[in-house]
């Protein structure tokens, strides 16, 4: 499965904008700049939509370990903080919060790490990166 999204930018990196479509049409031509990705500018930025895909990724990946372990939430919500420091991600920080009937503390504890170290996004936050580049 292979899933895109693509950027498009027009200006220098302070003054000019971006836009992020997606694939799903989920986002379209959404508005990214340098004021909503330093400051608090209309639109999304990079970091957001980190935050968005791991807090996602491991929400569904939280709940399919509880599956395997005999358990279904109820309910799972998970905010996840990115913190951009001097030009690098230096921390993605995932506070999650559960409703799973039957379920004790110590399951629950050992079942988060388990989703925090495998769910795709966490792995990817630490991977090998390569590209093409087309100079037109």
């Amino acid at each position: 499965m292979k899933r895109f999204a693509t950027a498009n930018w027009k200006g220098s990196g302070k003054d000019g904008n971006g836009r992020n479509t997606t694939q799903s049409g989920v986002l379209n031509n959404t508005q990214y700049s340098y004021k909503s990705r330093f400051e608090d500018g209309v639109g999304t930025n990079p970091e957001e939509l980190v935050a968005a895909a791991h807090a996602g990724c491991f929400t569904m990946k939280l709940s399919f370990v509880l599956n395997a372990a005999g358990f279904t939430a109820d309910n799972i919500d998970t905010k996840c903080t990115i913190t951009l420091d001097n030009g690098a991600i230096t921390e993605s920080h995932l506070e999650v919060r559960a409703t799973v009937p039957g379920l004790d503390k110590a399951k629950f504890e050992e079942s988060v790490a388990d989703a925090k170290a495998n769910c795709p996004i966490s792995k990817l936050l630490n991977t090998t990166i390569t590209h093409e580049a087309t100079l037109a």
